[in-house]
């Protein structure tokens, strides 16, 4: 269950709640009643590396990834025909 964080609007009181996702937000401040405001804060999860598209995540300055041209191989080589059959 994820933590959220309040503050109250009136009093300042700030507290940290686990609250699961179906549960209501909290709206009154437990210590003088007032009014609280959710506070949000930014995430910390970075999705980062290969197994991950380049547009799951960039930097603001850009991706750090450039692309790779294909690497030139020759033609695979047409299999060896079957040895004739000896004439005897």
């Amino acid at each position: 269950m994820p933590t959220y964080a309040y503050a109250c609007k009136d009093c300042s009181h700030a507290f940290d709640i686990v609250q699961s996702f179906t549960d209501s937000t909290l709206t009154s401040c437990p210590e003088c009643e007032g009014t609280l405001r959710k506070k949000f804060n930014s995430v910390g999860v970075v999705f980062k590396g290969s197994g991950f598209y380049r547009t799951d995540s960039r930097d603001t300055k850009g991706s750090s990834v450039s692309p790779t041209p294909a690497a030139s191989s020759p033609a695979p080589a047409a299999p060896a025909a079957a040895p004739a059959a000896a004439a005897s």
